[in-house]
């Protein structure tokens, strides 16, 4: 977040996306002016300068129905550092990639998916509600070049919700976005209480997006500054 990385939450109904999303937002500097959509107002963010947008249902005669698409759209003409959209469901998609393909880098969203790559599928047809004529390889570009992380939420079957993935989206290949999993969450089965155990480790891949957390100046702790160095220290070194 510190590092304004676009990042999409994704998990089931009850994983804990809204949870997350209200914490990812927390680190965002206070500094910047944050634009928030949502359809009920659940987030819950401190900085000083936050605007909160809410979508409306139509009345009684069908009618001053306020959409999140028709927010998206506003939120940019009011010069947002950040766009926060507690979740993407429709047409609104593409409005949301297009913004973050534009300068509002660091914008967060959520959506429903049980995994990653459903994830990027569903964006994709979420895009195509928008009702606007796009070729599936310029949908997926705008995926590719806009999405930087995406976070994979489960429940587990005692209840406990965990991340199971960090997946960082590196470009196209042909007509096919590409990924790598950073982080994932091992699962070590239930123990005799019936809790679910496990340990959440890097994969050993290096993300790209290490570089930015580093020249940003974003605290790396220990730990995975030793699985992921600075590379410029290295560069200095020489």
């Amino acid at each position: 977040v510190m590092a304004r990385a676009n990042l999409i939450i994704s998990g089931g109904t009850g994983t804990g996306k809204t949870t997350l999303l209200n914490v990812a937002s927390s680190f965002i500097p206070p500094t910047e002016r944050i634009v928030t959509i949502e359809d009920a107002a659940e987030l819950q963010l401190h900085q000083e300068h936050v605007c909160r947008m809410e979508a409306r249902p139509p009345d009684l005669n069908g009618e001053n129905r306020v959409a999140i698409h028709d927010l998206v759209i506003n939120a940019l003409r009011m010069r947002p550092d950040r766009i926060v959209v507690g979740e993407c469901r429709a047409g609104e998609a593409l409005d949301m990639l297009q913004a973050m393909n534009t300068g509002h880098d660091g914008s967060l969203t959520t959506l429903h998916a049980n995994t990653t790559r459903d994830a990027l599928s569903r964006l994709e047809t979420m895009v195509l509600m928008a009702g606007i004529d796009l070729p599936m390889r310029a949908i997926r570009q705008q995926v590719a070049s806009a999405i930087d992380l995406v976070v994979q939420l489960s429940r587990m079957r005692d209840g406990q919700r965990k991340v199971t993935s960090i997946t960082e989206i590196t470009g196209m290949e042909g007509d096919t976005i590409t990924m790598q999993e950073i982080f994932l969450y091992e699962s070590h089965g239930a123990d005799k209480d019936g809790t679910m155990t496990g340990v959440f480790r890097p994969t050993g891949i290096r993300p790209h997006i290490m570089d930015r957390l580093f020249a940003a100046g974003v605290p790396i702790p220990p730990e995975l500054a030793r699985v992921f160095p600075d590379r410029r220290a290295n560069e200095r070194g020489h």
